[in-house]
């Protein structure tokens, strides 16, 4: 009987399979190997993990680290069958290759990521919980109590008195017995504050202080905007995309964060408006409830290639 594994275990074995994969490409700088060093240390499980993934390395050589990952996440014999089935495929797939397929690079290096539509949630060292959202990645050093934001959206609950300290490139962001929710936009940041109190430093603005419900918005190390907001809604930390007559193509925006592959849209349908809350967890089924409620059509060549057109009038 196969054994059921948790998101937290299969999450470190892919984890490790792409350290494996950047080791072996001989494009790891002594950076990377220092980060990976922090990342075995981090946690117990990913210790395991990678000295799992070195044995099987050694028991199926030439095999691509991210079919490796599928033995740790079911180590059962008939995959195991399947592994040595495809060996002789495989050994002509350069671990290379898996550095040069999710970028940016610098992302899944990173100590802790997630890919489109994972969600993470992971206990610090002292009791501190981070949170990823889809598609995110952070570099966590516990010794000094900072994480550092490389892509995505993360959230971090401090209950210690102790400072914990969240870095960006847009400023730096310095929280206890506090929560704060934090997204990385491009060329801008926003901090949500959950609850209790953070010091803000934009790296070009004078430092000011964010209180429970405020969101404030930096770009170029400065202060865009300041608002308020109800941090009592769902919200991604739940599973749940929230929308309060938001025009669809902003909607649409939000929802292929959690979504592989391509989703598109008519320019018709940017500014037809939907209200309700959805679970991120079956994002083909919100696409569904808005064909069920919107005047538009769901068209899926496959799972992965979705366009939603307006709905035909009938003659």
């Amino acid at each position: 009987m196969n054994r059921e594994v948790s998101d937290d275990a299969r999450q470190t074995a892919r984890s490790a399979a792409r350290w494996l994969a950047l080791i072996e490409s001989g494009q790891a700088s002594d950076q990377d190997h220092a980060s990976l060093q922090r990342w075995r240390e981090l946690n117990v499980s990913h210790e395991h993990a990678w000295q799992r993934i070195q044995a099987l390395q050694g028991r199926f050589a030439g095999l691509p680290p991210e079919l490796a990952m599928a033995s740790l996440d079911r180590p059962d014999t008939s995959r195991r069958r399947l592994l040595k089935g495809m060996l002789g495929v495989a050994a002509v797939a350069p671990a290379a290759w898996l550095v040069s397929r999710e970028l940016p690079v610098a992302a899944w290096r990173a100590d802790l990521s997630t890919g489109t539509g994972e969600r993470r949630s992971v206990t610090l060292a002292g009791g501190s919980v981070l949170e990823l959202n889809t598609a995110s990645a952070v570099n966590v050093d516990a010794a000094q109590r900072r994480v550092t934001l490389v892509r995505g959206e993360i959230a971090l609950r401090v209950a210690e008195t102790t400072p914990f300290v969240i870095d960006t490139a847009q400023g730096r962001a310095i929280l206890s017995q506090a929560q704060l929710c934090v997204r990385e936009l491009g060329d801008s940041c926003e901090f949500s504050m959950l609850s209790g109190m953070a010091e803000l430093r934009p790296t070009q603005y004078e430092t000011l202080a964010l209180r429970a419900g405020q969101r404030v918005l930096l770009r170029n190390g400065r202060v865009v905007s300041t608002q308020a907001f109800d941090t009592a809604a769902p919200d991604w930390r739940d599973g749940v995309l929230m929308a309060n007559d938001q025009p669809l193509g902003d909607f649409l925006r939000e929802l292929d964060r959690y979504r592989p592959g391509v989703l598109r849209w008519s320019p018709a349908l940017e500014t037809l408006h939907v209200t309700g809350s959805f679970r991120l967890a079956d994002t083909d089924q919100v696409l569904d409830l808005l064909a069920a409620s919107l005047p538009l059509e769901v068209r899926a060549r496959t799972r992965y290639w979705v366009t939603l057109v307006p709905r035909e009038q009938s003659a």
